[in-house]
């Protein structure tokens, strides 16, 4: 036996152990609860055969029965809690077999290889992480993990453990890979990437660790359902009880869970090894890269759309462009574009395209919210498209904002002519020499932020007017997913969205900052032929001869923080803006 098996052995036979630790711990609660009622019986029974007789023993006979009763009835409660109770499922865009015949064979073909089950099915997460879930259960409920996050392969294998999970009959957990995987990596990069996650179907199969995880899952369940909002009194004083019991089971689970994840996930990542080793090192590296320009692509060129309303339909298409400018930008990253003349994973998609756009939506309701169909406020966008309408839209929007706050404040429009027409001129007036906290600037940045504040309350996805956390309609492409709901975030109910928002609430100064710079970019596309672009890695960009300029931030900062505008003055005289002149709004 070579020592990869060994380890492999080894790290299963240490998962079984923690496994039955975690059973035991359920049969000693069974065993508690059942105590008074053996008590009582052996009680009854010696008084019937003439033994501890008299009334003092007879109300004790009684008492501990009335005892028993009542831990017998509570038991029940508590386990029907938990039995009723519904497993997590993380929200995924579904993948049919009929859409992806070639993914399918690709995964099957790996559990050969690794001699373990198959998954059942394959889903879709718009996120930089791959893990197996088990959605047998016929009621769902989501997880409370966020899927953020990522890593290199191992880490991916290394989390197969905790998402794994007990199976019914012979039916296999579903295999959920992170969308920008597909369309950066290569196929036989994303084999070797998923090597040791489809590995983990080996360890879980066993009966033992399935059982102990259907036990703790079961737990987390009901502690969730306890912690729901909008239980009446009579319904959430049983369902509290029953949480807190399973709370105080499941901490005395919790050491053993963590141990025997462990375990599995270091057996199956042991299986792995024997499967494209040398290729998992190399594909390691993509991942990582993967992670950073989908970040970058999330916070930078998507979160403006979606602030816009407007949510970008081809994200994972978007990944490869942001990686591939990162890799020219990263001398450490050289030579990794030259991946691109081979196959890509998408291509074993039949449509990669409708895949795309599916967890395109879905990313944008985890991240911002937003309903689950387009409309007039929340509309698809290509990429040829976002200059228009994301950048100039977005400028001329928070431009128009900025001017109808200075109008609260009573500014005049222009110090000379027209006085209706908006010029930058007007705003660094105001902003120019505003003294220390309490003057003009500082009430401006606190006006435009609850400006941003209000509107943001009032748009669907926000908890405002036409809010929509809960959706309808389905987001991927057609045909059930393991008993999944049709909508991915049907099962969270009315909760606000967004689920994970990508960056904290900005500043009232950061906000003041956005507005100013969006002005300056609105007269320089009006009065010096400049236009709106998009930059891969830092969204929304400035086109000046066809060149970005990205030195805007450090002269608009100092005329909004400092109340200078001279180095704003500079660059506007170098770039050719008018700021007398009038601005288009929105």
């Amino acid at each position: 036996m070579s020592g990869i098996d060994v380890g492999e052995e080894l790290g299963a036979r240490a998962a079984q152990a923690r496994a039955l630790s975690l059973l035991r711990i359920r049969g000693r609660a069974l065993a508690v609860a059942i105590l008074p009622a053996a008590v009582a019986v052996v009680l009854f029974a010696a008084g019937a055969q003439g033994h501890l007789a008299g009334p003092a023993w007879d109300a004790v006979r009684w008492t501990v029965l009335g005892v028993a009763v009542v831990v017998l009835l509570v038991t029940v409660l508590v386990a029907v809690s938990v039995a009723r109770a519904r497993p997590a499922m993380s929200p995924t865009v579904p993948v049919p077999e009929e859409g992806a015949p070639d993914l399918y064979r690709l995964v099957r073909e790996l559990a050969d290889r690794l001699d373990v089950p198959a998954p059942s099915a394959v889903a879709l997460t718009p996120d930089c992480d791959s893990w197996l879930e088990d959605r047998t259960h016929r009621a769902l409920r989501p997880s409370r993990r966020t899927p953020a996050g990522g890593g290199d392969g191992d880490r991916t294998g290394g989390r197969t453990g905790d998402r794994s999970g007990d199976r019914a009959g012979e039916t296999a957990p579903v295999l959920v890979i992170g969308s920008p995987f597909l369309w950066w990596m290569r196929v036989a990069e994303l084999r070797a990437v998923l090597a040791p996650v489809v590995a983990g179907t080996g360890p879980s199969a066993h009966p033992d660790i399935a059982a102990a995880r259907r036990f703790v899952r079961g737990l987390d369940a009901a502690i969730a359902d306890a912690a729901a909002p909008g239980r009446g009194a009579l319904r959430g004083a049983p369902l509290a009880f029953a949480g807190w019991v399973a709370r105080l089971l499941l901490r005395a689970c919790r050491d053993h869970a963590a141990e025997m994840e462990r375990c599995v996930a270091a057996a199956a990542s042991m299986r792995a090894q024997t499967v494209d080793y040398g290729l998992r090192i190399a594909a390691q590296e993509q991942v990582g890269l993967a992670y950073a320009g989908w970040d970058r692509l999330l916070t930078r060129v998507a979160l403006p759309a979606w602030r816009m309303g407007r949510w970008p339909s081809r994200l994972d298409a978007g990944v490869v462009s942001a990686l591939t400018e990162l890799s020219r930008r990263d001398r450490l990253a050289d030579g990794f574009a030259l991946r691109l003349g081979e196959r890509p994973a998408c291509d074993l998609l039949e449509e990669p395209g409708v895949a795309d756009e599916a967890a395109s939506l879905l990313a944008a309701r985890l991240f911002h919210g937003g309903p689950a169909e387009s409309g007039p406020d929340w509309a698809p966008v290509d990429w040829q498209q976002y200059p228009d309408e994301v950048v100039d839209r977005k400028w001329r929007t928070e431009a128009a904002r900025l001017h109808r706050v200075l109008d609260t404040l009573g500014v005049p429009r222009a110090a000379a002519g027209d006085p209706d027409v908006p010029t930058l001129a007007r705003v660094m007036e105001q902003l120019s020499g505003p003294g220390g906290p309490g003057g003009p600037g500082e009430e401006l940045a606190a006006r435009i932020g609850a400006a941003v504040a209000r509107e943001e309350a009032g748009r669907p996805g926000h908890g405002g007017p036409g809010h929509d956390g809960q959706g309808h309609g389905g987001s991927g492409p057609a045909g059930p997913d393991s008993g999944a709901a049709e909508d991915p975030l049907d099962l969270w109910g009315p909760g606000p969205l967004p689920l994970f928002p990508l960056q904290p609430p900005r500043t009232g100064t950061e906000l003041l900052a956005d507005h100013v710079a969006a002005m300056v970019c609105c007269a320089a596309v009006d009065t010096a032929g400049a236009a709106p672009g998009l930059d891969w890695l830092d969204g929304p960009a400035l086109l000046v001869g066809g060149e970005r300029r990205a030195d805007l931030a450090a002269p608009v900062l100092s005329l909004v923080e400092d109340g200078d505008p001279d180095p704003l003055l500079s660059w506007l005289a170098e770039v050719g803006v008018r700021s007398d002149k009038p601005v288009r709004l929105v």
